[in-house]
């Protein structure tokens, strides 16, 4: 049903009348999963009107713990409404410097310019202080923090300013709200991208183009086990996790014109959530 659903609302982004995103071209980074943020992201800017290119590295979902989508990247991609018109796709390894300039620049190629981009991607890890390495702290800084700041700097070099709207989404994670002590490596590579949002909005400001970063919370993406889920259930008001779908919002408004007045910010999305009730 999932993805007969997710075609049904691109569809009708593709059918009905211009979404707020019309005309815009959007690269999402970190689709590879169906239950994961950027699927709910690309899902929705495309049913705003948007033409998407969407990054994956299944190979890292496949070494976690939740696996890759048992679909695999083309039923990923088919339950998007498939590689068309609207939709690109392009498997690109972070770890590579390259990668994030190729991947920007395959979508100006593809669909002749690009407006916004949401570096959603991130490489997880769970070392705590007697644990961590230096090949696992430079991996997480080099996927998570440097490719974000390649891909903005691409995107700014590839931007066109006399198009409306030029839009960096970055992600940060909790880590700036409370400890994440059992995760070192992946909390202070998103501590970097929490910090550089500010200078980075500063930097392309006089093009037009904002730049800020989203806190999702705690999000159901299928990695939490029982006991965690009923922790953080406990610990938010609504009794629930996030929803990707709930991130996905927030990123379509901040993509559109009626967020042109917010650059240089860290919004937290986090329905409320006591994080130290858990």
């Amino acid at each position: 049903m999932i993805a007969d659903d997710c075609r049904m609302v691109t569809q009708a982004g593709r059918d009905g009348q211009a979404g707020p995103l019309a005309d815009r071209v959007a690269v999402v980074t970190g689709v590879s999963r169906r239950a994961g943020i950027g699927f709910a992201i690309a899902r929705e800017l495309l049913a705003a009107g948007a033409r998407v290119l969407v990054q994956s590295w299944t190979r890292h979902d496949a070494g976690q713990p939740w696996g890759a989508d048992p679909v695999g990247m083309r039923g990923v991609l088919d339950a998007l409404g498939g590689v068309g018109e609207d939709l690109h796709h392009m498997e690109a390894d972070f770890t590579d410097p390259e990668a994030p300039a190729q991947v920007v620049e395959q979508a100006s190629e593809r669909f002749g310019h690009v407006d916004v981009l949401v570096a959603n991607h991130a490489r997880s890890s769970g070392q705590s202080l007697p644990e961590v390495t230096a090949a696992e702290l430079d991996l997480s800084f080099a996927v998570n923090t440097r490719a974000s700041v390649l891909l903005t700097q691409a995107f700014a070099t590839r931007h066109d300013d006399r198009r409306p709207g030029g839009r960096v989404i970055l992600f940060t994670s909790g880590q700036h709200l409370g400890p994440m002590s059992g995760e070192l490596p992946y909390a202070i590579s998103k501590g970097a991208i929490h910090q550089m949002t500010l200078s980075l909005a500063d930097a392309l400001a006089d093009r037009g183009i904002t730049v800020n970063a989203v806190n999702p919370g705690p999000v159901d993406t299928g990695w939490a086990d029982a006991d965690l889920t009923r922790q953080v259930s406990r610990a938010s008001p609504t009794g629930r996790w996030g929803e990707p779908a709930d991130a996905a919002r927030l990123v379509r408004w901040l993509a559109s014109d009626d967020a042109a007045w917010i650059t240089g910010q860290i919004i937290n999305s986090e329905g409320g959530f006591r994080r130290w009730t858990t």
